[in-house]
């Protein structure tokens, strides 16, 4: 087992933020070493999928039994199914010294939040609410109502920041991917997190 803990590291932000593209091109870069978290899911596998690698697989009373006894990290309903992070997986993952990316939605960062106090929170942010709205507006599947509907639940999301441990302005996605990976390379020599291990030499003396 490795000596120090891995990082869970928790990537949200407003809708049209780009939090998807932003951790698509993370995880394409070489040199991270980040294990995307398997979720779980009530629905039935498909021809080729393994259990562990694509998803795990369980029961929808199996899975209502995990909601209840408190071990999903974060969860949510598609169309009649439950997908989740198991809280159970995370863990075992940190502690073998890997880290852990989530990529989800700001109420869902919160719930995180609550289980894993000590996890890495990044905030993604737009350069500003205009570029923000033109983003939206340049799906240019919704009408006004909507997109306006979108920037106020947007602007309620931007508010929630103040939860997060940094924030990183998606401007443009190279250099919002190097600021992530700035972050996370520090995160790993706060004092906390390497201080069990001193203290470990320090009694083998």
């Amino acid at each position: 087992m490795s000596a120090q803990k891995g990082l869970l590291i928790v990537l949200s932000g407003p809708s049209g933020v780009g939090k998807g593209t932003v951790r698509k091109a993370l995880f394409e870069s070489d040199d991270n070493d980040f294990e995307y978290s398997v979720s779980m899911t009530t629905r039935q596998k498909r021809a080729g999928e393994q259990e562990g690698v694509d998803y795990f697989f369980r029961t929808r009373e199996e899975f209502e039994q995990l909601i209840a006894s408190g071990e999903m990290l974060e969860y949510a309903e598609y169309v009649g199914n439950y997908y989740g992070t198991p809280l159970e997986y995370v863990n075992k993952t940190l502690e073998e010294g890997k880290d852990v990316f989530l990529e989800i939605e700001v109420q869902g960062a919160m719930k995180v939040k609550e289980k894993v106090p000590d996890g890495v929170f990044i905030f993604l942010t737009p350069p500003d609410l205009v570029e923000l709205k033109s983003r939206i507006v340049g799906r240019g599947t919704d009408d006004m109502a909507v997109i306006n509907e979108r920037m106020e639940i947007a602007k309620a999301e931007i508010e929630m920041m103040r939860h997060y441990d940094y924030a990183v302005v998606n401007d443009q996605v190279s250099l919002a991917v190097d600021r992530i990976k700035k972050i996370i390379e520090s995160e790993h020599y706060r004092v906390p997190r390497v201080i069990e291990k001193y203290e470990n030499m320090i009694k083998g003396l």
